[in-house]
């Protein structure tokens, strides 16, 4: 029988943290609640690169009540300077081409459970979690992300930690989509959850590879990790996987047909008619609320938007546009083809011959850059553009303007438009994906069916009169902001899928 004494003893020669040590009784009570880890290429805490990055911070969060849920993440430079003290607890062999590593233990700020994939050799750089700071990716990424999934298969098997293991683990996009392989390849029967935020982003690298990373020549195949002659880290991840969630209901069904799913919607047809993936909503956390957000010049609420107009008066002045009681129109976005930046820089002058002004924030492709700050020098004191990106004013923006331009060609869930809603800003945004699902037409913002220029700006004109009424403009505020945002109905669903695919594990 194992005892308090031995857990101890244990721990000490591993050094592990002193906060993590508990009495056997709680050690008992802690395993009757499922295990579950969750691996992400990044977390919102401490490095981010999109919205992976807030739904790995808050979907934990949001379980952990419910389970034993702890995050993987790499050990970039990044993450170590934020995090704290971290106690090193295992050290995990190399393998293959894939270098050795250590695991740390460290804890968030309010107490969640991080393990720290810790190889300074393939983390310790500067840049984004995937590439330079002129937005390269980097030549091992395969190796850097094989790591991460090769350290979560070890830590499933109970390698990393000796005082835990995984019932279950959460995998997110391509970065830990070898996690399932690996576990498969082992024999391993522990069920594995993708959770797919984009599928544009596959994890697409030479067959080459394969030996470094430790594929068996006989996975590089149609059944397998093969994709049109590449390896693909997300097709692992998909067919090795019990169960595939994607991040809205729309973009699930989307995702089966040629024109979204990306050459994957045959394999992700099968899955969906195995009863193997769903689209579960993301939410946003409790910090977005307009009436307590430090952010912000002033508060406000749904029946006092007084604040509302401060921080629309700041957002005019910071991004140099003249002080206006037209409506103000904002992008917050990336700057790539897929949003449809291209869009909103056409929209531009219709919305500007109508008395309205934009504000733009973002970072991106060079051409979408260039042709922002030429329209900024066409449209002085209509249209500010800032290249770049700060949390602190995106919220601003959302919270000063009156509507959120989200063209976007697909959006598999987008967080932008319920930031939006929950400040009282109106997204008009095309119909697909988490847009569709989050946006009710006229109601709490403005849908567009297809992504072109035409309808784009008919749903601009709808919002410009629907900006003459006060009344109306007011209900659809409130509507919007009232919209259920939080992540209790999602974290809800997700518990469904887990104990579904334990179901399906134990039975097998």
């Amino acid at each position: 029988m194992l005892t308090t004494d031995h857990l101890e003893a244990k721990s000490a020669c591993l050094r592990l943290p002193h906060a993590a040590l508990k009495p056997l009784s709680q050690v008992v009570s802690i395993q009757r609640r499922q295990s579950i880890l969750f691996v992400t290429s990044e977390i919102s805490d401490y490095v981010k690169a999109g919205g992976l990055g807030e739904v790995s911070a808050a979907l934990p969060r949001a379980l952990r009540h419910h389970y034993d849920v702890r995050i993987l993440i790499p050990g970039y430079r990044q993450v170590l300077s934020q995090i704290g003290p971290v106690d090193v607890i295992a050290h995990l062999p190399g393998a293959f081409g894939i270098p050795p590593c250590s695991i740390g233990y460290g804890r968030t700020k309010d107490g969640l459970t991080v393990y720290v994939v810790l190889c300074s050799e393939l983390y310790d750089r500067e840049g984004s979690p995937y590439g330079d700071d002129a937005g390269r990716d980097w030549d091992d990424n395969d190796i850097r992300f094989a790591r991460l999934g090769l350290a979560a298969a070890d830590i499933a098997c109970g390698k990393g930690d000796p005082l835990w293991r995984a019932d279950l683990l959460h995998l997110n996009d391509w970065p830990s989509g070898l996690t399932s392989a690996y576990l498969s390849w082992r024999g391993q029967h522990i069920p594995t959850i993708l959770t797919i935020h984009n599928l544009a982003y596959q994890g697409l690298f030479e067959r080459d590879r394969l030996p470094r990373l430790g594929i068996p020549d006989a996975a590089f195949d149609i059944n397998g990790v093969e994709f049109h002659g590449k390896l693909s880290f997300l097709k692992a991840g998909i067919y090795y996987s019990s169960h595939i969630t994607t991040v809205s209901s729309t973009y699930a069904h989307e995702i089966t047909r040629p024109e979204f799913g990306c050459g994957l919607d045959g394999l992700l047809r099968t899955c969906a008619d195995q009863g193997r993936l769903d689209g579960i909503i993301n939410g946003i956390d409790d910090s977005w609320d307009p009436s307590k957000d430090p952010s912000l010049v002033s508060p406000f609420t749904a029946g006092n938007w007084r604040g509302k107009r401060a921080n629309a008066t700041h957002v005019r002045r910071s991004f140099g546009l003249a002080l206006s009681q037209g409506p103000l129109f904002a992008v917050v976005s990336r700057l790539v083809h897929q949003k449809g930046v291209d869009l909103a820089i056409s929209a531009a002058s219709t919305i500007v011959s109508q008395g309205g002004q934009i504000a733009v924030i973002g970072r991106g492709e060079e051409r979408f850059e260039r042709a922002l700050r030429e329209l900024a020098m066409h449209h002085p004191g209509s249209v500010g553009v800032r290249i770049g990106y700060s949390e602190q004013e995106a919220r601003r923006m959302y919270a000063g303007s009156d509507f959120l331009l989200m063209p976007s060609r697909f959006e598999p869930c987008g967080l932008s438009q319920m930031y939006a809603q929950r400040f009282g800003s109106l997204p008009i945004a095309h119909k697909t994906g988490g847009l569709a699902d989050t946006i009710e037409d006229g109601v709490n913002g403005f849908l567009f069916g297809e992504p072109s220029l035409r309808r784009f700006i008919d749903a601009i004109e709808r919002g410009l009169e629907a900006f003459k009424s006060r009344v109306r403009l007011k209900a659809m505020r409130q509507a919007a902001m009232n919209r259920p945002h939080g992540w209790d109905r999602s974290a809800s669903r997700y518990r469904e899928v887990y104990e579904r695919a334990c179901r399906v594990a134990a039975a097998a």
